[in-house]
């Protein structure tokens, strides 16, 4: 266990939480815990235990997660489990994310999720380390490079700028994103350009990609698109001798897809998936954004790689059809209660 989980496990003097109804009670939080940190309980049955514990948020719920992060042998649930602690926004994890950071040895998609959650809590203390992990000489791998220069960015915006108004540009999505939407712009097609732009910065760019999710027509799904198709040098280029897919930029677009739950966006997730060549994180991000979608098509496709021969994209298919299963019923909320 980390230092910072033992800390927070001293500190517990919480009373019990209740979240719609249901009573959280300090027993009921352990059993959370107990499912989430079992390697031998199904990936599906894991994470309804973890997004329980993200909406209970409480140092208890913190302590757990982070206790995870210790114990885990799936990469694809590390890498939710950094997420959730940056959409928990609590100063509490941030040692845990840096350590994971730091440590080469953890999956680069690990490593990448821990430099967004950092950007999410948005405390300027972090602000060193990231700007650190952005330079080549120091940090190898691109993915996290550009997620530190990201989530850099994302922190001193949010230090230089009254956020009051911006945020209300995000009522129809509750989650903490990488950079914020551009304020009172709806011409699809220039945002379209912005987000294609590869002078502009990795910043500019996705605020022109969160403020095309946010008009949420199909054509704002389609210029969305085309950061899916476009096979040229903006997405795809040489660096020394490794070939990078500037896999970020995919990845989120795919997260976004996840997050707009547009049918117009499933022929380009079921291609992403398809593709065997193309970097696991994304096929990843595919996977769990068909879950969300969960038309018939989607079923489909996620019932086909739910064997895939890598162990993530495996993991991601049979999570999207647990969550392809609760978009179709009439469970209340996706949690393990």
């Amino acid at each position: 266990m980390s230092n910072l989980a033992h800390h927070l496990t001293d500190s517990l003097h919480e009373d019990d939480i209740d979240i719609s109804g249901i009573n959280f009670t300090v027993e009921k939080i352990q059993e959370l815990e107990d499912v989430l940190c079992s390697n031998k309980t199904p990936l599906a049955k894991r994470f309804r235990s973890l997004f329980t514990l993200k909406a209970i948020n409480n140092y208890q719920s913190i302590n757990s997660i982070i206790k995870a992060l210790d114990t885990c042998d799936s990469d694809l649930l590390n890498h939710e489990l950094a997420y959730c602690l940056g959409q928990m926004k609590n100063e509490l994890a941030i040692d845990c994310l840096t350590q994971i950071l730091e440590t080469t040895s953890h999956a680069v998609m690990t490593r990448h999720e821990a430099a967004e959650a950092l950007g999410a809590i948005g405390s300027e203390r972090s602000l060193e380390l990231l700007e650190k992990h952005t330079k080549p000489e120091f940090e190898n791998e691109v993915t996290v490079r550009e997620t530190c220069e990201l989530a850099y960015a994302k922190i001193l915006f949010e230090k230089e700028n009254d956020m009051s108004e911006i945020n209300k540009e995000n009522v129809l999505y509750s989650s903490v994103d990488p950079a914020p939407p551009l304020k009172n712009i709806t011409d699809v097609k220039a945002l379209g350009e912005t987000l294609m732009n590869v002078k502009l910065s990795l910043f500019d760019r996705y605020r022109a990609m969160f403020t095309l999710r946010n008009i949420g027509t199909e054509e704002a799904v389609l210029e969305l698109a085309n950061g899916f198709n476009d096979k040229s040098a903006l997405f795809r280029h040489e660096i020394g001798n490794q070939f990078n897919l500037q896999i970020l930029f995919i990845i989120i677009t795919a997260y976004v897809f996840g997050q707009m739950q547009h049918v117009a966006s499933v022929p380009s997730l079921i291609k992403t998936l398809e593709k065997e060549d193309e970097s696991d994180m994304v096929r990843h991000e595919a996977a769990e954004a068909l879950g969300s979608i969960a038309t018939e098509d989607c079923l489909k496709v996620l019932t086909k790689f739910q064997s895939d021969h890598k162990q993530v994209v495996k993991e991601s298919a049979q999570v999207g059809l647990d969550m392809l299963e609760y978009y179709n019923s009439d469970q209340f909320q996706y949690a393990e209660v």
